[in-house]
This record gives C-alpha cells, structure tokens and sequence, in this order.
C-alpha cells in the first residue's frame, strides 16, 4: 500500500505504478465518491471500452412471472 500526501490545494499525486496498471491518460475524468469514511477514485471509462464485457454471460434462466 502506498500512500501520498494532500498538497495545500487539496491535491494528491496518483502513483505511477497505479496510473500504469489502470491506464489512466492526462485529462482523463475520474469519479471521486465518499463511503464509509474513506475516498473512492473511480475511473469513468469510454462506453466504446465496455463492448463485449458480458460475452459469454449465461441468459437462459427463469423469470419471475412479475418480471418481464
């Protein structure tokens, strides 16, 4: 685990390391939330990039006769 410090404008550096694996890009939006005392950074993601994400997903279940 890393950590980093909250410059006096409020700003933290994102690690190399983690902008690496996630791929994040200059520029790029990410989604700041607040849950259960700590901050989450959530990449958002070109909708193009979530193509074929559920290939393969099962759909031959049953529905409950209220749900169509």
């Amino acid at each position: 685990m890393q950590s980093v410090t909250v410059s006096p404008k409020y700003q933290v550096v994102i690690p190399k390391n983690v902008r690496k694996s996630l791929k994040l890009q200059p520029g790029q939006k990410i989604q700041v939330i607040e849950y259960a005392g700590r901050i989450e950074l959530i990449p958002e993601r070109d909708i193009k990039e979530l193509r074929g994400f559920l290939k393969g997903i099962n759909t031959e279940f049953k529905r409950e006769k209220d749900r169509v």
